[in-house]
């Protein structure tokens, strides 16, 4: 994951961010102009030009005198810029259309005539260059104010100054939009570049890439994931490698024997005698369980496994495991023994085949790593709905730091769990994944007196 990456992704992030903000606003923009529009073109009495001061002075003037007389001082009362604007550039007629007020003057040679428009009639709405709103009390019209088009239209007037004060406003507030918009993208933008960022890099390969965890919560979540995720790729890819190593160096020692003795056979160095040819067909035996461990522990890790749930004794299980063994603990002058306590009802739901392949697999272990005249015991326990079998051995145990890779394919620990003891590593790992898959637990200790212990447990049947 570069630099430069992460901010090429910060910069499309944050033109997307803009451009959800320019939306925004050109959505805003268009809602105003259509409500001002709604109002501008509202019917008669109740658009925004037609309740404009002057309009509303008229109307309570009106409403107080009951006529127009002395209407002209009405100037001398107001301080607000726009109605002494409009007063000089307008025209106020009566209900019968005669000039009351001609452009805020009651002393032109117009006031008092009719007002005549060459034929058209006097209605509220846009006459020619002239726009006129009426004058309404109580609902009805009494007057017509004339407003001249030469200096506005009135929507046009009414227009710029509803929308200069956004404009204003907009000018104002896009400093901070700024500021606001560069703390998001240092808040939640660069976060989220870093992670696309770095799922690019791990996508191209590279396992070790991880994420700085900052910004909100969410955010940090999905960091703290995200590197979660890295990290058990990058193990599951360490796994497979140094499974794919250990593989072929399980492979390699047997096929060498193999060849060997062939070969020599072939070139006349050896008499294709049983004494010759039988070490050939035991190494073929050895890489037939290999391959055998591998498919049988591949089939339980994608569970895959069938298994035949059937209601089973624990404790005869360990009985015939013991009789399997017995003749090999013997030859190695070592004891095998078998300790019950008040658990001859220690029923549980597995597989029979599979239970006492996970005993043997046990079993075949401690055997391997106790010394000759040591002792292996098996001890079984049920207590508080559980049943638990152990397997403890007289051997050198695990150093603490490496019990939990016990159970890790192909593991072995150094010198006194080496090669030479035998064993390809998979035993443990093979009975990890039967006992698991079979809704069961196992753990592994040292004893305190020497040795190791390895424990499976199952629930109890009623």
């Amino acid at each position: 994951m570069t630099a430069s990456s992460v901010r090429s992704i910060q910069t499309r992030l944050f033109i997307l961010l803009l451009r959800a903000f320019s939306a925004a606003v050109f959505f805003i923009t268009v809602v105003i102009l259509v409500v001002m529009a709604y109002f501008l073109t509202y019917p008669s009495g109740f658009s925004p030009v037609e309740r404009w001061p002057i309009v509303t002075r008229l109307e309570t003037f009106h409403l107080i005198k009951g006529n127009w007389q002395g209407v002209e001082i009405l100037p001398q009362t107001e301080t607000i810029t726009d109605f002494h604007q409009f007063w000089n550039r307008s025209i106020l007629l009566d209900e019968q259309g005669r000039v009351v007020l001609d452009h805020g003057s009651v002393n032109t040679a117009q006031v008092g005539s009719t007002y005549v428009r060459k034929g058209d009639e006097i209605v509220p709405g846009l006459v020619r260059d002239e726009t006129a709103i009426p004058i309404l009390a109580n609902g009805k019209v009494i007057a017509t104010l004339l407003l001249d088009s030469s200096f506005f239209a009135a929507q046009g007037q009414i227009s710029l100054e509803f929308l200069w004060p956004i404009l204003i406003i907009s000018l104002v507030m896009a400093l901070p939009t700024v500021i606001i918009g560069l703390f998001l993208m240092r808040r939640f933008v660069t976060p989220l570049a870093e992670v696309i960022a770095a799922a690019r890099a791990v996508a191209g390969g590279d396992l070790s890439t991880r994420v700085r965890a900052s910004g909100p919560h969410d955010l940090r979540a999905l960091s703290d994931s995200f590197n979660h995720m890295a990290a058990s790729l990058e193990q599951s890819d360490n796994e497979r490698r140094n499974m794919l190593a250990d593989i072929a160096h399980e492979l390699r020692t047997p096929l060498t024997v193999m060849r060997g003795r062939l070969e020599g056979i072939v070139d006349g160095v050896y008499q294709p005698s049983p004494e010759q040819i039988i070490p050939a067909l035991e190494e073929t035996y050895l890489l037939e369980r290999l391959v055998e461990d591998l498919r049988l522990l591949t089939l339980a890790e994608t569970g895959q496994l069938h298994f035949e749930h059937k209601q089973v004794n624990l404790g005869e299980i360990a009985l015939r495991v013991i009789d399997l063994f017995q003749a090999e603990a013997d030859d190695k002058h070592i004891r095998l023994n078998f300790t019950e306590n008040s658990a001859a009802d220690a029923l549980i739901s597995v597989d029979p085949q599979r239970i006492k392949q996970v005993a043997a697999n046990l079993v075949s272990n401690a055997l391997r790593y106790t010394p000759e005249g040591g002792s292996v015991l098996l001890t079984l326990e049920k207590s508080a709905g559980e049943v638990r079998l152990s397997v403890c051995d007289d051997g050198p145990g695990v150093p603490p730091e490496d019990l939990p890779k016990i159970f890790m394919r192909f593991w072995r620990a150094e010198k006194s769990r080496s090669r030479a003891s035998g064993g390809a590593g998979l035993g443990l790992a093979i009975a990890q994944r039967l006992v698991e898959a079979q809704g069961g637990t196992i753990h592994a200790e040292n004893r305190p007196s020497g040795g190791l212990k390895i424990s499976i447990q199952f629930p109890a049947l009623a």
